[in-house]
């Protein structure tokens, strides 16, 4: 089972002054659509209010085969709508609108097994009254030896809050098997363009894993073994929302499928990190070439494809 812990928001996506699209988002969101519509167990653990855009999102889930029953349905409060700018490159700028309940991801909590995933990330895990509770998870998952991913997403809208988050982020880490950010993560969080550079200043172990992409560039993969540079093909995307999201779906399904568990990580080699880079690559790039946050209904996910 993968499970995939985040925050749940209603996408509004503009082109300029004009919206061109409506539909449920959140980073652990779409990687846990785009697994369901891979074929993956997943179960999607967050809060979401009782009302009319809750539940267009909770059907939504269900139609594509991701498990509800650790979604927290609050009364007190609305479901977050983010406003999503498209701007010349496709890329987005964000502004949310929130009103969450006084009591944060209340209601049952998974227990990971061996051999399941948990993946995790955003600023959603390290908020105040829900990074406890899923420092609670990561516990048992690590006790359980479940392999754990973790995604920072750390975006420009909460720079300010870096001084006081930091030392969740870096817990965060300690946790995680496989950490997978972007350039624009790393830079915002240490000021660093350079995956060797991230790759010293997180201190990882041999057993841990980081996976550095660079929007269209290539994919960097550092493990304790040595480093994997995968390049990415040239493409004019549509829309770039859900790309880092479906890059780490395609990074789980090809875990899975290449039975790839968190003891057999420091033991793989550099091909299998370059097969796991190139679909991730794959699943990415479909979600470019659309308005989804997540990889078409009819997406081939084959090498040649």
């Amino acid at each position: 089972m993968v499970y995939c812990i985040g925050e749940t928001v209603l996408d509004i996506i503009f082109n300029g002054d004009q919206v061109i699209a409506a539909k449920p988002g959140g980073s652990m969101l779409n990687t846990a659509v785009s697994l369901g519509r891979a074929g993956i167990p997943v179960e999607f653990i967050s809060e979401i209010a009782a009302d009319q855009p809750g539940d267009l999102i909770v059907r939504f889930l269900q139609q594509n085969q991701v498990g509800t029953r650790y979604l927290n349905r609050y009364a007190d409060g609305k479901t977050t709508i983010a406003l999503a700018f498209l701007n010349e490159n496709a890329d987005a700028g964000y502004s949310f609108y929130s009103e969450l309940p006084q009591e944060r991801l209340k209601g049952p909590l998974p227990v990971p097994a061996p051999g399941d995933i948990v993946l995790f990330g955003s600023f959603y895990s390290l908020s105040d009254r829900i990074h406890e509770k899923i420092k609670a998870i990561l516990s048992i998952a690590a006790e359980q030896n479940a392999l754990v991913c973790y995604d920072p997403n750390f975006r420009t809208p909460h720079i300010h809050d870096l001084p006081k988050v930091l030392p969740r982020i870096m817990e965060n880490i300690a946790f995680a098997d496989i950490i997978r950010g972007s350039d624009e993560d790393f830079l915002h969080i240490f000021a660093m363009k350079d995956a060797d550079d991230v790759y010293k200043t997180l201190r990882l172990t041999d057993s841990q894993v980081l996976i550095f992409t660079r929007s269209d560039e290539a994919v960097s993969i550092i493990t304790g073994n040595g480093k994997v540079v995968v390049p990415v093909p040239g493409l004019k995307p549509v829309s770039t929302i859900g790309a880092g999201d479906s890059f780490n779906a395609g990074t789980i399904y090809a875990l899975i499928n290449m039975n790839i568990n968190k003891q057999a990580i420091p033991a793989s080699s550099s091909d299998d990190w370059r097969t796991i880079a190139m679909t991730a690559i794959r699943f990415s790039q479909n979600v470019c070439m659309s308005l989804d946050n997540y990889i078409s209904t009819d997406f081939i996910i084959a090498p040649d494809k």
